[in-house]
């Protein structure tokens, strides 16, 4: 079924709550999303640089290495993150809202980027996302494409001026926007036509519901995952959201920093429930950042650990480091290694939060929806290529260390014994999911281990 999102005025703003209620979230926000004075100043700057040169693809790009240090700074302000907000929106531009065709918007780009106020470089990432989600949404074969395609792509064009126009800068714990406009439901609505639910799948939702229910007594559930592409946390949401909505809305991403820095992925992000960190992948990018990226990762770390102590809450994380990526020789495409590290910091912080906390093996398979380069990229701005298609989501029982690591002679080999043992599940189910959707085994592709369901039919 396609649900076709209406128009961006009336389908995602929220009523705007009241002066009390706002000074009573104030008082009881711990962090600021909004810039710091030196952050506005260097995009002033850079912003100076773009109405001066259009034509120069790296401008925006340019305060990567500057602005890099803010992705999770702390920050101070008089305003809760409900009322700056509003402040955005207040002062935003309506040039994107007030299209009502596929050409007035597309001129909307280009009158914005001739104007200085759209680097060139993020126009011709606008535009190239709106012919490839066009492309995908004509896929499917809705008879409303055209409606879904310029309702949708206005909604993402508009969000995505807005944070050229007044940077949002995420705090090491980024909690999802639902006020005044609602984050949430914009990715929900712009991803749920990509998904073609007839060959979607999703594994042991048993599994799911007693999740669910360790959450309502209190206790931490950690989602030992793959990652496939940016489009994950929607399309998990997706597959959820008729048996498990609670789990759909409330999860929390481990977030590498890319999709809170690209302009493209931000006004994504801001919907979910977010920890932010920088991955080893790119932790040596850039060599002089290396070390404020370890104190951000600490930072983050200690956010994470408050959050655990209060219990009831569930968190995904993908040890990997990174999206999948296919075979260079073969073009399979696989689960990639975990990082033993990782795993193990995530369950030490599992160990010693005041809740019981519990590890479950989670496979993802979304990748044909919105593949990642087929290299990792060190750059930021990747091309997105889209497609309409089926996805597959799969949960096995919970995996204890104790269970696995009691044979084990030394830390290190337990530690190593568990990573294993919890990729080799997740590929488990991972290939489940690959005979069903691209084998076109469908429900028969169900194991002992892995009993495939449909449950939005």
């Amino acid at each position: 079924m396609f649900i076709l999102s209406g128009s961006p005025s009336t389908t995602f703003f929220r009523p705007r709550v009241s002066s009390s209620s706002l000074s009573s979230s104030s008082s009881s926000s711990s962090s600021s999303s909004s810039l710091s004075s030196s952050y506005r100043l260097c995009l002033v700057s850079v912003r100076s640089s773009a109405r001066k040169s259009s034509a120069c693809p790296c401008l925006f790009y340019s305060l990567k290495v500057s602005a890099m240090a803010e992705l999770v700074k702390d920050t101070e302000s008089s305003l809760s993150p409900i009322q700056n907000a509003q402040r955005r929106e207040t002062n935003h531009s309506r040039t994107f809202l007030n299209t009502t065709t596929e050409e007035e918007l597309l001129c909307a780009i280009r009158k914005e980027t001739e104007a200085g106020r759209l680097p060139s470089n993020v126009a011709s990432g606008m535009e190239e996302l709106y012919r490839n989600y066009k492309n995908a949404i004509l896929q499917s074969g809705n008879p409303k494409a055209d409606e879904i395609v310029l309702s949708n792509m206005t909604a993402v064009l508009d969000r995505v001026f807005l944070d050229i126009e007044d940077p949002f800068v995420f705090s090491p714990y980024h909690k999802a926007m639902r006020e005044p406009f609602d984050y949430y439901m914009f990715g929900q609505n712009y991803i749920r036509p990509l998904v073609d639910f007839r060959n979607s799948y999703v594994g042991n939702i048993s599994v799911f519901k007693d999740i669910e229910e360790k959450i309502q007594q209190g206790h931490n559930i950690f989602l030992i995952s793959n990652h496939q592409t940016e489009a994950d946390p929607a399309v998990i949401a997706l597959l959820l959201e008729t048996t498990n909505s609670y789990l759909s809305e409330n999860m929390t991403y481990i977030a590498g920093d890319r999709v809170v820095t690209d302009p493209l992925c931000k006004p994504f992000s801001m919907g979910r429930n977010l920890i932010c960190v920088y991955s080893k992948k790119h932790m040596n990018d850039v060599p002089e950042l290396t070390e404020m990226k370890r104190k951000a990762n600490t930072r983050s770390l200690k956010e994470m650990a408050l959050l655990l102590r209060g219990g009831s809450q569930i968190v995904w994380i993908a040890p990997s480091g990174g999206r999948d990526r296919p075979d260079p020789v073969t073009g399979e495409w696989y689960p990639a290694p975990f990082d033993a590290s990782s795993l193990d910091n995530l369950r030490r912080l599992a160990e010693h939060s005041a809740a019981p906390g519990h590890i479950y093996p989670l496979a993802l398979l979304c990748h044909n929806i919105m593949p990642p380069p087929l290299q990792v990229e060190k750059e930021i701005g990747e091309k997105r290529m889209i497609s309409f298609h089926g996805t597959g989501l799969s949960v096995a029982p919970e995996i204890t260390f104790s269970d696995i690591s009691a044979s084990c002679q030394n830390p290190e080999e337990a530690r190593e014994t568990y990573t294993q043992a919890l990729y080799k599940i997740v590929t488990e189910q991972y290939n489940v999911l690959k005979s069903a959707i691209h084998c076109k085994q469908g429900l028969k592709a169900s194991t002992p281990n892995v009993s495939l369901s449909q449950p939005w039919n």
